[in-house]
């Protein structure tokens, strides 16, 4: 294994691993620090594993036991390089959890300088002067500002985390980033000589992406969102056979029952379940304040569910605006709430697999770890690519189940349509 990743999420780990097979590394993703390291996985056959962790809202200290304990067992299976993986909207707080998870690895890794860089450009994140833009917005102007768990309301990312850490936060500028690897470097040698630690990256634009990919080859510690895979994974593939590197993984055919679970508030997210409504798809919302009463029956979801689920795909959501996630959140608390949500899409998971349901969609990073760790799954397979940072998986050593990942900012309104459309033409044309 050349590659060793730790994501903080697990719709962020499958976007890692998605990056990370269309540049040509055999990338394989488990869920959590697998147990046995020898039965399992058969690490040598991979260049890159993305360890997924559910750590991005939970306790400081939590997500840095959890980390360090990923890194042990990285290092015992071989790693060369270390990539932290982390949200292309930078989710976090003032407590962290990016800044306290990176020192600590830096202290593990007796690293003294690395870089921390969300731009994933194709997707829309883009970081200049060091200010974080979704899309056109500044991250503090986007639908982020609301998010539950961790609402961004600061676009500068060296100031946003300078307050996570004690080690002094620089920038490496757009300018410097567009000149290559020797100015990268030099860059690197004067913040290093000012007492920097940290350095925020510009990037708006994959060549910038795959500009900083060499000046990295040494780094023993890189914290990124995904897209700075782009650029890194060439510096593997010197070492890899043509005949070995992939465009992706060929997945398991899985005839059956389809549905999707929604439980990200996100814009883009909402937009995609009043398309699918829109459009004539069965939907079924959950009433979170219900939940709260046990006045939502999950046996009566159930009965509805098998009902469509014979004639065509389910879509089963959570998802509001943020007017009305608001008013939970004051009656509730947003972390009961959050907490709400999970159970009952994990439990609904649960009953539509054992339904007959083999090819799942989950939106939302904190929704899809709910589901991801009731199902039992240990490992993923990844596959074709939906939308960009959201592919296909296929469970390893696990239920016939294919499923699909998808961070709440993510994808095309029409994306829980084109997930489906897009595995038939998969199914038909390329599955062996």
């Amino acid at each position: 294994m050349l590659l060793a990743c730790i994501a903080d999420d697990f719709t962020g780990a499958t976007d890692l691993a998605n990056n990370l097979v269309r540049a040509g590394l055999r990338t394989l993703q488990t869920i959590g620090v697998p147990v046995d390291v020898s039965a399992a996985l058969a690490i040598a056959q991979y260049d890159a594993i993305v360890v997924a962790l559910k750590t991005r809202t939970i306790p400081v200290q939590d997500a840095i036991d959890q980390s360090l304990a990923a890194l042990t067992w990285l290092q015992r299976c071989g790693a060369t390089q270390i990539y932290f993986k982390y949200c292309s909207t930078f989710d976090s707080t003032p407590a962290g959890n990016i800044g306290p998870v990176t020192e600590a690895l830096m202290d593990a890794l007796d690293c003294d300088f690395t870089i921390a860089c969300p731009a994933f450009p194709e997707n829309g994140r883009s970081v200049f002067r060091g200010y974080l833009f979704v899309g056109d917005q500044l991250l503090s102007e986007s639908g982020m500002r609301d998010h539950p768990l961790t609402p961004m309301c600061d676009a500068n990312l060296v100031r946003v985390l300078q307050a996570q850490t004690k080690r002094k936060v620089g920038l490496i500028p757009y300018d410097c980033v567009a000149q290559g690897a020797v100015a990268i470097h030099e860059r690197i040698a004067a913040l290093k000589a000012e007492g920097v630690s940290i350095a925020i990256v510009d990037a708006v634009s994959d060549s910038d992406l795959l500009a900083l990919g060499p000046a990295l080859r040494q780094m023993p510690l890189i914290t990124a969102g995904s897209g700075v895979a782009i650029g890194l994974a060439k510096n593997y593939l010197e070492n890899i056979s043509p005949v070995l590197q992939v465009q992706q993984q060929r997945l398991p055919r899985h005839g059956g029952l389809r549905a999707i679970l929604a439980g990200s508030c996100s814009i883009a997210t909402n937009a995609q379940v009043s398309y699918w409504q829109a459009s004539g798809g069965a939907a079924y919302e959950i009433d979170v304040l219900a939940l709260a009463t046990d006045a939502l029956n999950v046996d009566g979801v159930m009965r509805w569910a098998l009902t469509e689920l014979m004639q065509a795909p389910i879509l089963i959501y959570a998802t509001t605006d943020a007017q009305r996630l608001a008013q939970i959140q004051d009656q509730l608390g947003a972390s009961h709430a959050g907490a709400l949500v999970e159970q009952t899409m994990a439990k609904l998971a649960q009953l539509l697999v054992a339904a007959g349901v083999t090819q799942l969609v989950v939106a939302g990073g904190e929704t899809a770890g709910a589901v991801v760790q009731a199902l039992g799954i240990q490992a993923l397979q990844i596959g074709p690519q939906i939308d960009p940072g959201v592919p296909w998986t296929a469970v390893v050593g696990g239920p016939g189940l294919l499923l699909a990942l998808k961070s709440g900012n993510f994808g095309t309104k029409d994306f829980f349509t084109k997930c489906f459309t897009q595995l038939d033409y998969y199914e038909r044309n390329t599955i062996t």
